[in-house]
């Protein structure tokens, strides 16, 4: 029975390599990952690929394939009356959750040299677990085979440690914890913040001011992750200037920078005193802003 499904999902021949099964099945991870591509059929093409490299990176499943075609798990007589059977243990895909591998997964991006390979997951931290490092226990199922040769989903849970200074982005390799005594890969990811934005070890906030703070400068108080700072303005500060406060930001060997990024805002009304003022400001001042588009 000829089937070439599963090596036409990963783009490969019949007579590929394990090597060539390996990086194929790299490169379909990383182009077709939901995190990274959002076409329609990324979906599809990711799925298809996990399932064809679970079958062909397995000799026994791939031998399996190879003779049975899209049919090989199915039960087979005992080899004693069927001699075309080489062994190898039944698989039943429907005790396997499809979506498992978007999180966690075997092999996606490294862990080869033969033994068992690299898993992955994935934990949504806070900002403040970065700034001051955190415990996180995780739960997820892992694929476990019994001693009939069926694969089914089994619940673990394991305490993780997320180091002080961790960023957007970084794995954190837990040795010998993943299925089969692989590694477990785990991805952190930053939860979003009401008030901080990200970028590397870099934070940005948002810093409102009024109007006569932009122009005449001074103090003003603006938040860290560790606690409220006096942080000078300059005269005559601009909408969207950047104002550095180094240090301030991750921590690490090289430390991340705090952003303010001003924003000017307007009163949300005007007394008649105000309006007096602003007048008379308008009067004395007699800076017209749009004077270099010839109005």
């Amino acid at each position: 029975m000829t089937d070439t499904a599963h090596y036409q999902a990963l783009g490969i021949p019949k007579n590929a390599s394990a090597d060539d099964i390996k990086r194929a099945y790299r490169k379909m991870a990383r182009k077709y990952h939901p995190d990274v591509n959002t076409s329609a059929e990324a979906d599809a093409k990711f799925k298809a690929a996990g399932n064809a490299y679970e079958v062909l990176s397995d000799p026994e499943k791939r031998a399996a394939y190879d003779r049975y075609g899209a049919d090989w798990d199915q039960p087979r007589p005992d080899p004693a009356q069927d001699p075309r059977w080489q062994g190898g243990a039944a698989f039943d895909e429907r005790d396997i959750n499809p979506d498992m591998f978007r999180s966690f997964f075997g092999d996606r991006f490294g862990g080869g040299g033969g033994g068992p390979p690299d898993q992955h997951a994935r934990v949504e931290i806070a900002l403040e677990d970065a700034i001051k490092g955190a415990k996180r226990t995780l739960s997820f199922q892992t694929p476990q085979m019994d001693n009939t040769g069926r694969i089914t989903l089994q619940s673990r849970t394991i305490d993780v440690t997320i180091p002080k200074g961790i960023r957007p982005g970084q794995q954190l390799r837990l040795r010998g914890q993943g299925t089969g005594g692989g590694d477990l890969l785990i991805e952190v990811s930053f939860a979003p913040h009401p008030i901080y934005n990200i970028e590397g070890r870099d934070l940005y906030v948002t810093l409102p001011v009024t109007p006569w703070e932009a122009a005449l400068g001074g103090k003003v108080k603006m938040p860290t992750p560790t606690g409220a700072v006096d942080l000078t303005i300059p005269q005559n500060a601009r909408q969207g200037q950047k104002l550095r406060l180094r240090g301030r930001g991750l921590p690490g060997t090289q430390k991340g920078d705090l952003y303010a990024v001003l924003q000017i805002v307007n009163p949300p009304r005007l007394n008649a005193k105000t309006r007096d003022l602003y007048q008379q400001l308008a009067k004395e001042q007699g800076f017209n802003p749009r004077a270099n588009l010839g109005v």
